[in-house]
């Protein structure tokens, strides 16, 4: 069920209502049913797959929480507790492995048998990837860790901790939640509260704007581009690609934001997601601020568990490369995600060698009595570092959207090593898919998408400021808000709602 098609506005509002007029101590279980509905509604037999991940996690976390508190000697504790956490990572990691990358890792295998002169003929599975399997298989081995590490105490509740699981908000595409969060909360059964519901509705508002009116609308140029990238060159190419870089934003930030707030109206709260990631000023920055909730699961679970920067700077960058390799291919069973990972992780070590020999420079230079010029803290200086980073981001959005590595190192040779600055203003950007109109209205939209970012970047947060407006105000801009996405959005072909892009990870 997708957020933006007509089942899920039916559907919402009557889960909703009934949520709040049955009583407290059995609105988990009513969510519980609603969740696993909401995802059967798309494929029902991959439930048993949610459900089975559930079950293994839910047992491990059971024997990791007996050995704790038993009485037997600590290095037989501690080995069970290893046996069920390794046995939980195995199972949950076997299964999303099968679905996700069998194919890829059979078609490679093949690739380098060959190489050697072994043909293998391997089998064909006809395979339909699980929708939001690597957002709850990561979610359930979160709470196995935490239950293992003890920051969190074990949920015995079998049904309560599915629903942790399941969840129909952040379901299939995040945020990824961490038990510390979002079980405690399901433990806690939550009353109408009028100014929840309304800031909920409000973000769900400007999630569904960015995704139907920007996101959808820029997906029409990038789609025709990619797709017939020897046709175009240069600024053509860079143009769709700057549009990528803010259909993916409106994409999974509209996503998260219908989700975060979808789950503040029933009374949750969700953890942030997306901090304006293309305020950044450095690949790093960036990283802190797109797609958070994943971003600290490869910290928390794999980077810092290999060594973080705890081993000295050679191994703190062998470990940042490893994190974001493994990150391209949490996203996709393909070369080029793996590629797009690799380049963000690189461009973190280049840059903090940069900072490296910058320092050292200041350090010799201020033994010299030399002061730093104010203009290297000025708003240039940031605006410079800013529109640097977004360029390094775009073109790693290249290999993502590309669909296969080949393609998209022949895409980056169309865009640089064809000039051509005519198409700026010969009418050639008005002929990609969109009216001249609607270009316009893209243009406009982005712009207003440009000025909420910056409001929240400097500490102003739209729905708080709205709130405090007087009563007509609020009404009249909700209003307008509600008359963009009706008139301006985007619903695909034949009036059908277009899918998430991170529904297919």
């Amino acid at each position: 069920m997708l957020f933006n098609s007509v089942t899920f506005l039916l559907f919402f509002p009557a889960v909703t209502l009934f949520y709040f007029l049955i009583p407290k101590k059995v609105r988990w279980v009513w969510l519980l049913i609603a969740s696993y509905y909401f995802y059967m509604c798309w494929e029902p037999v991959y439930a048993l797959l949610m459900l089975a991940s559930t079950a293994v996690t839910y047992v491990s976390g059971l024997i990791i929480g007996h050995f704790s508190g038993s009485a037997e000697g600590e290095r037989q504790k501690n080995k069970m507790q290893k046996l069920a956490i390794a046995g939980s990572f195995i199972l949950n990691l076997g299964i999303l492995c099968f679905f996700k990358y069998f194919d890829f890792l059979a078609d490679n295998l093949c690739s380098l048998l060959s190489l050697a002169g072994i043909q293998l003929t391997r089998p064909r599975f006809s395979i339909l990837l699980p929708v939001g399997i690597s957002f709850y298989t990561f979610q359930a081995l979160g709470y196995t860790m935490d239950v293992y590490r003890g920051k969190v105490e074990v949920e015995r509740n079998f049904f309560r901790y599915a629903l942790f699981v399941s969840f129909f908000p952040q379901l299939v595409a995040g945020p990824i939640e961490r038990s510390g969060n979002l079980l405690r909360q399901l433990r806690t059964p939550t009353t109408v509260n009028y100014d929840r519901i309304r800031k909920g509705l409000m973000m769900m508002l400007w999630g569904y704007f960015m995704k139907m009116v920007i996101s959808d609308r820029a997906a029409v140029i990038v789609n025709l581009v990619y797709s017939n990238y020897e046709r175009y060159a240069g600024l053509t190419i860079a143009f769709a690609t700057i549009l990528f870089a803010v259909q993916i934003y409106c994409d999974f930030g509209g996503y998260s934001a219908i989700a975060i707030g979808a789950a503040q109206v029933l009374g949750f709260d969700l953890c942030q997601n997306f901090r304006q990631p293309y305020f950044a000023t450095s690949v790093a920055d960036f990283w802190q601020r797109w797609h958070i909730s994943l971003s600290t699961w490869f910290r928390d679970y794999l980077y810092i568990p290999m060594g973080g920067s705890r081993r000295g700077k050679v191994r703190k960058w062998f470990n940042v490369l490893v994190t974001f390799l493994v990150s391209g291919l949490w996203h996709g069973a393909n070369w080029s995600y793996v590629l797009w990972g690799g380049l963000n992780g690189a461009m973190q070590i280049v840059g903090e060698w940069k900072e490296m020999l910058k320092q050292k420079g200041k350090t010799m230079l201020q033994n010299k009595n030399w002061q730093e010029p104010e203009s290297n803290h000025s708003f240039s200086a940031r605006l410079g570092k800013t529109l640097i980073t977004f360029a390094l981001i775009c073109i790693t959005w290249v290999f993502f959207r590309a669909e296969s590595a080949g393609q998209g190192f022949l895409i980056l040779k169309q865009m640089f090593l064809r000039f051509n600055p005519w198409v700026l203003f010969d009418g050639t950007l008005y002929n990609l898919g969109l009216s001249r109109m609607e270009l316009q209205w893209l243009f406009v939209c982005i712009a207003v998408l440009l000025g909420v970012d910056l409001l929240h970047e400097k500490g102003h947060h739209l729905r708080e400021e709205l709130v405090r407006q007087q009563f007509w105000f609020r009404v009249l801009i909700i209003l307008l808000g509600i008359f963009s996405v009706l008139v301006l959005g985007v619903y695909g072909p034949n009036m059908d709602a277009a899918a998430f892009i991170y529904f297919q990870f």
